[in-house]
C-alpha cells in the first residue's frame, strides 16, 4: 500500500509539474513554421502560450497577428497590448510595429510624438525598419522638427542594411540637400553606433 500511495503521489507531482510548465514547451520555431506554411491558427497555438509567459518575440508575432487578422479577428488594441510588452522588454520589432501604430492611428489616437519616440528606440538598436522609418520623419517634419540631416543619416544607415524604401530616400535626398549636408551626414552615419539591447523597463 504504501508502495502505491508513493507512486500515485509521485504521479500527481509529475503531472503539476508538467501542468505548470507546459506553455514553455510551446516551440517558437513549430510556430514559425506553421506561419511560413500560412496555418495561422496552429501559429498562434504555439505562440500564445509563449507570449502568456512573457517571451517577448512571441508577444510581437501574437500582436502582429492580430495587426493583420491571421488566425484570428483583425484587433488593433490586442495587437498595441502584444507590441508593446514585447517593446517594453526592448524588442526592436515590436517597438518599430508599435510605432506604426501611432503614426497611423491604428487602435490609438494618431501621434507622430509617439510614433518618432518608438521608431526611435528601434532604430538606436540598428532595427533597419525603425531607422527608415526615423529617417522618413525627420524629412517629413512629423513628431520631430525638420532635418534633413538627420533623415538622411538615419535613410543611410536604413540602406547600408539593403532597405529599398531607404536606398530611394537617400537618392531623392542627395537630390535636395548640398553636397555639404550630405558629407555632414554621412559623417553622423558612419560615426554611429548602435546602443545594443534594451534591458527590460
Amino acid at each position: 500500500m504504501k508502495n502505491i500511495f508513493r507512486w500515485k503521489t509521485m504521479a500527481l507531482i509529475i503531472g503539476w509539474v508538467l501542468v505548470c510548465s507546459w506553455p514553455a514547451w510551446a516551440d517558437f520555431g513549430l510556430g514559425e513554421n506553421a506561419y511560413l506554411e500560412q496555418d495561422y491558427e496552429a501559429a498562434m497555438r504555439e505562440w500564445a502560450p509563449l507570449a502568456s509567459r512573457g517571451d517577448a518575440e512571441a508577444q510581437n508575432m501574437v500582436g502582429y497577428m492580430y495587426r493583420w487578422g491571421q488566425g484570428v479577428a483583425q484587433d488593433f488594441e490586442k495587437a498595441r497590448y502584444w507590441y508593446r510588452l514585447a517593446a517594453d522588454q526592448g524588442h526592436e520589432s515590436a517597438q518599430n510595429n508599435l510605432g506604426l501604430l501611432y503614426l497611423y492611428g491604428l487602435g490609438v489616437p494618431k501621434d507622430y510624438a509617439k510614433a518618432f519616440r518608438w521608431f526611435l528606440r528601434a532604430a538606436e538598436q540598428g532595427n533597419a525598419a525603425g531607422q527608415n522609418h526615423v529617417g522618413l520623419m525627420f524629412y517629413k517634419g512629423e513628431g520631430v522638427e525638420q532635418d534633413y540631416i538627420q533623415a538622411y543619416q538615419w535613410a543611410f544607415l536604413a540602406a547600408e542594411q539593403g532597405m529599398d524604401p531607404a536606398i530611394q530616400a537617400v537618392a531623392m535626398l542627395e537630390e535636395e540637400m548640398t553636397p555639404a549636408q550630405i558629407e555632414k551626414a554621412e559623417a553622423l552615419a558612419r560615426a554611429w553606433r548602435p546602443k545594443g539591447p534594451e534591458t527590460v523597463l
